[in-house]
């Protein structure tokens, strides 16, 4: 009975050898290829009945011609990765054959292997509704990953101009952003692989997969994500409140003796950023592990790999205003080595400086110049002080050029980069002042009275006027305390000519005062993306908040004549620390209030009162 109930094994052979029906098919006998083809489709094909097929196949790929796409397609559908060992590697020697005595085949070839570079879709039906979403439970996806890897280095061994073809299809399939995050995670980490045994395409694959970045960044503004988070957060503390006393009393001791951190902690409230987060942290892994063999830094790797990634960053990054997270990819490979940095550094400066360059591409730099000097920890104090010569030397020069001028007047569109240039001179002083008077008190305030501040605050151009407000404001408090320069008449004259614009709304007229017409913003403010920023966080600057002495002593200024003991006894400890408590930043995302409060951890719009 169970010999009769049971199916019978499909290895019954329909036409005689495969160079039989092929034949046969020329001649306009249709019959047994049909039956080819549909013992070939067959959902249920066995292990053996593949193999012994596809040698077949590799012994008349010379038959295979245009003709027969049909029937080529019909064999790249079939499910080879899931299949035995055997079958793998037979499949693999059939690719090789076939694209080697057909290319007319690679295009379909590479489209096949790309399609795997995700998880395979199931379908799940709910309520009548199939839903289809990425099969995330599949034991050997990492081991058919890397067979696809196999399969894409056979194809190009075979077919040397395989790169020109790839990457128009690597571009194509690339995933929505909508779609889920372990489809974009195996995708972007498959692209990145690709770039280890096709070196050739690593600067258009670099460039596809920050680009895919940088639209997900600029969709998910700062505000935006932190209003997520806050308000899971309200949610969370809810629905604990709601929880608490509904577990016996040594549940809860046994909970706390052992406590246990919720993946969930580490993911982001805001969907988009979550996505963001998970691909960040591939990128940076994969700039780590390209720049070291061995656990030890390789120059040579990380310079060509620093070249790539200048090349996307000027090209994708610098044109885009106020990303977020995106553009620390070039903080992260920058901080390896000195040198990187430095180039990076010489690099911005000539974008500044170069009057052939947009305006707008030339302030940006300036951004760039303020905030990479301000945060990053790995750049030594000897470095700020050579940029601070070249910018506040740079700005002199151009005050000589305009002050005499027709145009030595206050106008962001005339003077666009004078203007970045000088924020990014106070916002590094701001974070910087500390170090750079660090040790010896006279030295350091010697070297910045050299670089007559007060000239470039008194000039025609007005600075002052068109920063940003909080970056003036503690500027001046710290320029005051160290008496370089007074700015507090120039401050509130400006304030004097401030002219309100009169927005009408359905809450009735709202009164706004533009406080960054420069439009500036700072591109290495805090980055927030919770597992990615592990990675920067240890080379990052973080802002300390001001306490009520350190604003009554910004208030005072230094007495002439002060021991140096005394300068010792009063620098000693003031270094901003990575572990000071997180304060509000300057930035340019509410351009059109007073005292900006998107981001976390730069200095606080704060106002010292004026001296009377």
């Amino acid at each position: 009975d169970e010999f009769i109930s049971s199916p019978p094994r499909k290895t019954v052979r329909f036409g005689g050898t495969l160079t039989e029906i092929l034949l046969k098919y020329e001649k306009g006998d249709t019959t047994d290829f049909e039956l080819l083809k549909h013992q070939l489709s067959d959902p249920d094909i066995k292990d053996a009945q593949i193999i012994n097929w596809l040698h077949e196949f590799r012994a008349s790929v010379a038959y295979l011609t245009k003709e027969l796409e049909q029937l080529v397609n019909i064999l790249l559908k079939l499910p080879w990765l899931r299949r035995s060992r055997a079958v793998v590697e037979e499949y693999l020697g059939f690719l090789g054959n076939l694209v080697s005595a057909q290319t007319v085949h690679l295009r379909p070839c590479l489209r096949m292997i790309v399609s795997q570079f995700v998880p395979p879709r199931i379908t799940i039906r709910e309520d009548d509704v199939d839903i289809s979403d990425s099969d995330d439970d599949d034991e050997n996806i990492s081991e058919n990953f890397d067979t696809c890897h196999r399969a894409l280095q056979t194809v190009a061994r075979y077919v040397p101009s395989t790169p020109q073809f790839l990457m128009p299809i690597l571009v194509e399939f690339f995933p929505f952003i909508n779609k889920s995050e372990r489809t974009l995670e195996c995708y972007v980490h498959n692209l990145l692989r690709v770039t280890v045994y096709l070196p050739t395409l690593r600067l258009q694959i670099l460039e596809l997969i920050i680009e895919k970045l940088l639209k997900l960044d600029v969709s998910t503004p700062q505000q935006d994500i932190e209003d997520a988070e806050e308000t899971a957060n309200n949610c969370a503390s809810e629905e604990k409140s709601t929880e608490e006393g509904l577990f016996d009393m040594e549940e809860d001791e046994d909970r706390k003796g052992n406590k246990v951190v919720s993946p969930s902690t580490e993911r982001m409230a805001h969907p988009l950023a979550e996505r963001l987060d998970i691909l960040m942290t591939i990128l940076f892994s994969y700039i780590r592990d390209v720049c070291h063999v061995d656990g030890k830094l390789d120059i040579s790797n990380t310079k060509d790999l620093y070249r790539d990634l200048v090349s996307v960053f000027d090209k994708l990054i610098l044109p885009t205003h106020a990303s977020c997270h995106v553009q620390y990819f070039m903080f992260y490979i920058c901080s390896f080595k000195l040198g990187l940095a430095e180039a990076f550094l010489d690099h911005l400066w000539k974008k500044l400086q170069d009057p052939n360059n947009p305006s707008v591409i030339r302030q940006t730099a300036g951004s760039y110049i303020g905030s990479f000097l301000a945060r990053a920890k790995f750049i030594p104090i000897v470095t700020v002080k050579a940029c601070l010569d070249l910018l506040v030397n740079w700005l002199h020069k151009y005050i000589d050029n305009q002050d005499k001028g027709a145009n030595a007047y206050c106008d962001v569109a005339l003077h666009g980069p004078f203007y970045s240039a000088c924020q990014a001179v106070f916002y590094t002083l701001i974070f910087r002042h500390k170090q750079l008077l660090d040790g010896n008190l006279r030295k350091g305030l010697s070297y910045l009275q050299s670089l007559n501040f007060e000239r470039i605050v008194m000039c025609q151009l007005n600075p002052l006027k068109i920063c940003i407000p909080s970056v003036v404001n503690l500027f001046a408090a710290i320029t005051r305390k160290y008496q370089l320069v007074f700015c507090y008449t120039i401050i509130e004259r400006n304030n004097r000519q401030f002219i309100p614009v009169v927005r009408s709304g359905t809450g009735g007229d709202l009164v706004q005062t533009c406080t960054n017409p420069l439009d500036s913003f700072f591109p290495f403010d805090p980055y927030i993306l919770k597992r990615s920023k592990k990675t920067i966080d240890p080379m990052y600057q973080f802002w300390e908040e001001l306490s009520a002495e350190d604003l009554e002593n910004l208030k005072k200024p230094i007495k002439k004549g002060t021991s140096e003991d005394e300068d010792d006894d009063f620098l000693k400890g003031e270094t901003p620390q990575n572990d000071g408590v997180v304060e509000i930043a300057p930035n340019s995302y509410e351009s059109n209030t007073r005292s900006p409060v998107i981001s976390i951890g730069s200095p606080a719009d704060c106002y010292v009162p004026y001296p009377l």
